[in-house]
């Protein structure tokens, strides 16, 4: 089947955006695809789907703002910035302030020199450091990249969880920026909880769910967007 456009995915919970393509593959019977913006298997949220020519336009989807959602739990650390990953320590939370969380949250806005996670697919000498990582080795000076945290937002504080929004460039880890609050804290800090709101031109009240795509509730002529859409709603981006 040819098809040409763009797919706003609301990825579930419990596969990797790999995974999540691989059905929209199998499901339209698309040779040529690709996904914009990878999502880890426990991350929800909006995963841009590029589809036959679309593929072209990777490059400009990824230059947009990325907005997501997010919940945190301080007095932990693992290896994997997040909650699937081995514990590293533990630490008492009972003395850190409202007002200090929202002091150190403040401090990461703007342009930051970010320092990638172990378990993460960027490439160390050609090959992902998450595979490194498995074999039990670990990189003294990990890779690091500069990106923007254009705003963070706390909604919420209900100790140990600290649930916030932030608005960033393309290639931020939100697990990155956790470990670094914990580590501001000196308490530790993991991540929870994350769903990608926005990606780009893409958002989520938009995006439409694996599972009713693949029980052909929706077909792909209602939700693949044409690229001449896209192309004109890039346009608009400033």
């Amino acid at each position: 089947m040819m098809i040409d456009g763009v797919l706003n995915l609301n990825k579930p919970h419990g596969i990797t955006s790999r995974q999540a393509l691989d059905r929209i593959r199998k499901l339209w019977n698309v040779k040529k695809a690709g996904h914009g913006g990878t999502l880890d298997p426990d991350a929800t949220g909006v995963l841009p789907i590029c589809l036959g020519k679309a593929t072209k336009l990777f490059d400009q989807l990824q230059k947009g703002i990325k907005s997501y959602s997010a919940t945190i739990t301080l007095g932990i650390a693992t290896d994997t910035f997040d909650a699937s990953g081995q514990v590293l320590m533990t630490s008492p939370i009972e003395h850190i302030s409202e007002d200090r969380i929202e002091s150190v949250f403040k401090g990461f806005v703007g342009q930051i020199d970010q320092t990638v996670p172990m378990f993460s697919a960027v490439k160390y000498q050609g090959k992902p450091l998450y595979k490194i990582a498995r074999q039990g080795k670990r990189i003294e000076n990990l890779p690091s990249r500069l990106v923007t945290i254009k705003s963070i937002e706390i909604t919420s504080i209900n100790l140990p969880e600290v649930a916030f929004r932030v608005d960033c460039s393309k290639g931020t880890y939100v697990r990155s920026l956790v470990n670094d609050v914990g580590t501001e804290l000196e308490c530790g800090a993991i991540l929870s909880q994350l769903v990608r709101t926005r990606s780009g031109i893409f958002r989520l009240e938009d995006a439409y769910d694996l599972d009713n795509l693949e029980e052909r509730k929706i077909t792909f002529n209602e939700s693949v967007v044409p690229i001449n859409v896209v192309i004109e709603a890039l346009k608009q981006v400033v």
